[in-house]
């Protein structure tokens, strides 16, 4: 953008198509795919590419990287575009002192003729949306008047010096006046239906919404939610057509029959590539690259066979793919002969090099969209496009390292058989269905094993980064309850070349103390005993979906967690003040 700079990743975590940005001298709302230049970096990755599209049944979706800043300054910029949002301003000149300060309301349009001239003005903070992503100004006329048709001028009338919404007034000239705490009753539905509008996406835009209107203060956190799926490039296992296929994909991906495969092979490229390889060869490994290799199991089941499928080393061998490196670490390296906390832990792996992509998909508002515990969202879910006819989505890859910490199966299963245990995971499971009943399309509730590894990670990020050189919020957690087979991966990572030192991959050789830290720090809180104490199915604070965890203990920086700081336990990983007898883990020594 020509009027402020973003990183690549935040484009596609934070400030995406349809978020709402505050720029230097003017707020925005970034634009649609349709505004994004061409010539742009395609991200190869066929898992993740078919997994979208059985999620939003765009045909063969591409991935594309956003603009990167220019190398030099001679360059110039390629810019997203963006659109300027809200239209109703707030003039800054107040009229009267102290309580009941007043300023005008006025519309882009007014300003446009010049009516306030040298009069400095600043984007009104509130606007109205709806929970599918639309957005619109508020119509502020129809808010103070209702159906009358009355146009004098309006005032934004400040009461009080807190700048909350119940010392703030809308008043016309013509006498009637309304407080702006009103706009945020749901009953009565004082901002009217929602409009449908789509600005992110250009002018006639909008689509039919019958939902009521909700305000929106365009900084808060609920302004924007996205939705980005990501993967973990897997080592290329395939045969030599596979391969073949694979080097060509960004033109075969389209194949779908024999005579589409003939087609393709008409051009010289992709006729040298498949020189030697039968038509039903090709078609057949380009049928399970589009599975993903799969076999119609979810994303996280597939990396953990391939994680947990790694030879055991130091990784100190020559990489053969770039993209992923990992070793088993022999036990007696990081399991001590007198271990207390580690004697349930299956195998410690290190992941020397690994790449991650991610790719957005589209957005909410209001209310965000939980993927499951398997990390998918549902098909169904109903989310705001990020174009008016979306061909690709953009993403990015970050390459890092990891740790990944397993636990026995044997070992969860008995303590999931322990009658404590099934009482404490009973009660989060109560505490769960109150919260869904709030909630349209909830998924199924995760499970105790989820919690146990969830609340688990959150322990170690904290312990990890004291010692690994990194701080917490920039390691993130993968938490794997698949077929069966229990494991943490946590890793940090960055879009450039390498993107990490080897400090956390080394610290798989100190996870005794680490778990031993992690456990000490969860058995005893600086809240307890309300927070060992805390009753998921019965909370005065709604905190539904938490049983022993509160930020002082085991909530961590949201772009650490897979989960959004949901499903957490401190009393299934270690004992509490609360709960005894329902831990996986003793209390270290």
């Amino acid at each position: 953008m020509s009027q402020g700079k973003l990183r690549q990743s935040q484009v596609i975590t934070t400030y995406g198509p349809g978020a709402l940005i505050d720029l230097p001298r003017h707020s925005a709302i970034v634009g649609g795919l349709e505004t994004w230049p061409n010539g742009l970096e395609e991200i190869l990755e066929p898992r993740l590419s078919n997994w979208l599209q059985r999620m939003t049944d765009v045909p063969s979706p591409r991935l594309y990287a956003p603009p990167p800043e220019p190398r030099e300054p001679w360059e110039k910029a390629r810019d997203i575009g963006a659109w300027r949002f809200p239209e109703w301003f707030v003039v800054q000149q107040a009229i009267g002192e102290g309580r009941g300060q007043r300023r005008r309301l006025v519309h882009r349009k007014a300003l446009e003729r010049g009516r306030y001239d040298g009069k400095p003005v600043v984007p009104t903070r509130f606007v109205r949306a709806c929970p599918r992503g639309h957005v619109d100004d508020v119509d502020w006329y129809g808010f103070v008047h209702g159906d009358e048709r009355c146009r004098r001028d309006l005032w934004l009338v400040e009461r009080g010096t807190t700048g909350d919404l119940s010392d703030l007034v809308v008043r016309c000239d013509c006498g009637k006046q309304r407080s702006l705490f009103e706009a945020t009753e749901r009953s009565g539905n004082p901002l009217g239906t929602c409009t449908g509008g789509r600005p992110w996406l250009g002018d006639h835009t909008a689509e039919e919404c019958n939902q009521p209107s909700r305000l929106l203060i365009r900084t808060a956190s609920n302004a924007y939610f996205p939705q980005v799926v990501s993967v973990l490039s897997l080592p290329d296992r395939g045969t030599a057509v596979e391969r073949a296929v694979a080097d060509a994909w960004d033109l075969l991906q389209a194949v779908d029959s024999l005579e589409s495969l003939l087609v393709f092979k008409r051009l010289p490229q992709i006729a040298e590539k498949l020189a030697g390889y039968e038509d039903e060869e090709v078609l057949a490994a380009i049928a399970k690259l589009k599975s993903g290799s799969s076999g119609g199991r979810n994303l996280k089941a597939v990396e953990l066979d391939a994680l947990l499928g790694v030879q055991e080393g130091f990784g100190d061998d020559v990489p053969i793919d770039p993209d992923f490196h990992a070793r088993r670490l022999p036990e007696h390296v990081w399991r001590r002969d007198d271990s207390t906390v580690s004697g349930d832990v299956e195998c410690v792996i290190q992941l020397h090099r690994m790449r991650e992509v991610l790719a957005l998909i589209g957005f909410t508002r209001l209310e965000a969209v939980m993927r499951d515990a398997h990390g998918e969202y549902d098909t169904d879910v109903e989310r705001a496009d990020i174009a008016i006819e979306p061909q690709w989505f953009p993403a990015v890859e970050n390459r890092g390292e990891g740790v990944l910490l397993q636990l026995r199966t044997d070992a969860v299963r008995a303590w999931l058989r322990r009658k404590p245990v099934r009482a404490r995971i009973d009660a989060l499971a109560e505490g769960y269905r109150t919260w869904a009943k709030e909630r349209k399309a909830a998924h199924e509730f995760p499970g105790g094993p989820y919690i146990l590894l969830h609340t688990l990670a959150h322990l170690l990020i904290q312990s990890l980064a004291l010692r690994c050189g990194y701080p917490a919020s920039s390691i993130r957690e993968r938490i794997y309850a698949e077929d069966d087979r229990f494991a943490i991966l946590l890793y940090t990572g960055s879009p450039d070349a390498e993107g990490t030192l080897g400090g956390l991959v080394q610290q798989a050789r100190h996870i005794e103390d680490h778990l031993a830290d992690a456990l000490r720090t969860g058995a005893l809180c600086s809240n307890d005993p309300v927070c060992a104490q805390h009753e998921p199915g019965s909370s005065m604070e709604q905190r539904w979906l938490h049983g022993a965890a509160c930020h002082a203990c085991a909530l961590i920086a949201e772009t650490s967690c897979e989960m959004r700081n949901d499903h957490l336990d401190r009393a299934l990983v270690v004992p509490t003040l609360g709960v005894a007898d329902a831990a996986f883990f003793p209390v270290p020594e």
